[in-house]
């Protein structure tokens, strides 16, 4: 992004990272005569930013609520643009990332405590952002994904089962004996690939035979899958370390450390330029 130009006595903002945030998440930013003689003011949008360290050239500001996505001006400088998320539901309890079909809704689940049956398993959310309930006897839902015919698979880390659901939320059986079934991801193939959290991750073709893909270290949460551009399957297993790595495995197994030092490191996501983004946080920071 260029840099904004001020005349030199004005605050001059020159780098803003992340690229975006959400309430209660901050900003960090970089420029000069940030805050000159007076604690530096943030302002995103009409929204005023509470600072948390400033100095003339470096502060770190908290996103407000009701932040709008708008110009973000530290004292008298001119707006830097950023992005900022908005809360599209509230009261689930998701374990694994949510899932989207081909119309924009997307599916979350309430997963509850381990052995809690729960009132409703998964939620679908449709573009206008109004939630209603779409699976109600799934014990434990966790991981979910859309096959190319549109059928939504749930797993369950409750009974070991994978669970198919029709666009109408007709439920049935796909697979079973899949351990503590967490995240699901299907391959460019439409075979489904199941993350047993004790350590390995399970494929399954469409004609339901089961191998044994990979086996990784055990997490202490839940297993994440994400197929990349490139074919590969990549994951996230939080363990108590605060320094885990996020694994690629090839179409062939075998397991390798694509990244180290994440904290926590859990959902994760491709975007159409093959950028990958994980949930997590990094070096003390949340992410």
């Amino acid at each position: 992004m260029a840099k904004r130009q001020s005349p030199d006595n004005d605050s001059q903002i020159l780098q803003v990272t992340p690229a975006a945030a959400i309430p209660g998440g901050e900003f960090q930013i970089r420029g000069k005569n940030l805050s000159r003689e007076t604690r530096a003011q943030v302002r995103i949008g009409d929204a005023e930013a509470p600072v948390i360290i400033g100095s003339n050239e470096f502060v770190i500001a908290r996103v407000p609520e009701g932040a709008p996505a708008a110009g973000l001006v530290v004292g008298n400088s001119a707006p830097w643009t950023c992005d900022i998320g908005i809360q599209i539901a509230d009261g689930l309890h998701p374990v694994s990332s949510p899932a989207v079909d081909s119309a924009g809704s997307i599916y979350a689940t309430f997963s509850g405590a381990r052995g809690q049956k729960t009132p409703v398993s998964v939620y679908k959310i449709d573009t206008a952002y109004s939630a209603r309930p779409f699976v109600t006897d799934v014990m434990n839902a966790t991981g979910l994904a859309f096959d190319r015919e549109g059928i939504l698979y749930v797993s369950s880390r409750h009974d070991g089962i994978v669970y198919q659901v029709t666009p109408n939320g007709n439920l049935s059986v796909f697979v079973e004996g899949m351990g503590i079934a967490t995240g699901i991801a299907f391959d460019p193939d439409d075979n489904l690939y199941v993350g047993d959290r004790s350590g390995t991750i399970f494929k399954i073709s469409r004609q339901r035979q089961i191998y044994v893909f990979a086996t990784m270290e055990p997490s202490i949460a839940a297993y994440h899958l994400a197929f990349g551009p490139d074919g590969n399957l990549y994951t996230t297993g939080p363990t108590t370390s605060s320094f885990d790595s996020v694994y690629r495995v090839t179409p062939e197994g075998e397991v390798e450390i694509f990244y180290r030092g994440l904290g926590r490191p859990q959902g994760l996501a491709f975007d159409a330029e093959g950028r990958l983004y994980v949930a997590a946080s990094l070096a003390g920071r949340r992410g």
